[in-house]
């Protein structure tokens, strides 16, 4: 799709995707292929990462989630997960400043609490200093699970009931959703997965319950502004009847 044009955002069609949320899958069957270690995939996917913000950009995507490390994660090798906690953070260290110049919002979600405290540190500068940003809202989900999540949110619910801050006939869905840590960003439009595995892992289960899905061939590592375009033409071409009746032609 060279000479990509944008399909969403400013004047563009009524149906493009506001939040756009990505499964980033493939990056360890990308370093076998290769003969290469897991940590040579993941350092690929890093630069998958960078691509697709700049494409989300440039097509003017409002809000991007990416998942970047999923709770179920932790239970990988040990030098693994090392590997991956160095490039998280050396990515916060060294991109935040570039966030911020292009206007991106970085938001983290996840269980803060397993992270080294110096990454958690790094996260909240990084939140603080591009908190004004509005260009693009980037979330990135780290140690992250849907149903954690949605327990968490519950959990916090039935905290204010028990101290009567809160009557429970009045937790509704509105309620819940802004328990969530994904408080005050919209749901997902369009959740993407790639490397060709057809399921979402545990990510964003309340809020992608009405999200259209696309599920890519092609592993992490190789997926940038094209593909993406090429998700979105694709969700532009689906009829979203949110559990009504399709309209009789």
């Amino acid at each position: 799709m060279d000479g990509m044009q944008p399909l969403t955002g400013h004047g563009g069609p009524s149906n493009a995707p506001n939040h756009v949320a990505i499964i980033m899958d493939g990056n360890g069957r990308w370093a076998n292929a290769r003969g290469l270690p897991r940590a040579a995939g993941h350092r690929q996917g890093a630069e998958a990462v960078r691509r697709t913000v700049a494409g989300a950009i440039e097509l003017g995507i409002s809000y991007l989630t990416l998942y970047g490390f999923s709770s179920e994660n932790w239970k990988r090798p040990a030098t693994e997960v090392e590997d991956l906690m160095g490039l998280l953070r050396r990515y916060l260290q060294g991109e935040i400043a570039e966030l911020h110049k292009k206007g991106i919002r970085l938001r983290v979600i996840g269980e803060r609490a397993r992270l080294p405290a110096d990454i958690v540190r790094l996260i909240d500068d990084a939140e603080a200093r591009t908190a004004g940003m509005d260009r693009l809202d980037l979330v990135m989900a780290i140690s992250y699970g849907g149903r954690q999540d949605i327990l968490a949110a519950a959990r916090r619910l039935a905290e204010q009931a028990v101290a009567g801050r809160l009557d429970a006939a009045e937790i509704d869905e509105a309620r819940l959703s802004e328990a969530l840590s994904t408080h005050g960003v919209p749901d997902p439009d369009l959740v993407i997965r790639t490397s060709g595995e057809k399921r979402i892992s545990n990510f964003l289960l309340w809020q992608s319950a009405y999200s259209e899905l696309v599920f890519v061939d092609k592993l992490w590592p190789d997926f940038g502004k094209d593909d993406l375009a090429a998700s979105i033409l694709e969700f532009q071409q689906r009829d979203r009847r949110y559990g009504a009746a399709a309209e009789s032609g």
